[in-house]
């Protein structure tokens, strides 16, 4: 569960504030956590994926949306409201 709080602190306090009209969000997110020194790779059924060492995969999607949010992994959801990221966790 480390991992995530580590994740968490990466997108709630950015190297680069996000900008929409620059980039996307998960240019954004995908930047913020190879900054961070994530190794950040393809995932076929999400935006991208999260390999730690010596650990499965976390896979996450991004969304500007909340209702988008489901169960299937991990989410970054961007507030355009607040100007925020936060990180929903997969319920099991």
């Amino acid at each position: 569960m480390q991992i995530y709080q580590v994740i968490e602190q990466t997108i709630t306090k950015p190297p680069i504030p996000h900008e929409p009209h620059k980039q996307s969000l998960k240019a954004w997110a995908m930047y913020c956590l190879r900054d961070k020194g994530f190794k950040v790779v393809y995932a076929q059924n999400a935006d991208f994926a999260i390999e730690p060492k010596g650990a499965e995969k976390l896979y996450f999607k991004v969304t500007n949306n909340p209702t988008d949010v489901d169960s299937s992994c991990s989410w970054i959801v961007w507030d355009s409201t607040t100007k925020n990221a936060s990180l929903v966790l997969p319920t099991s």
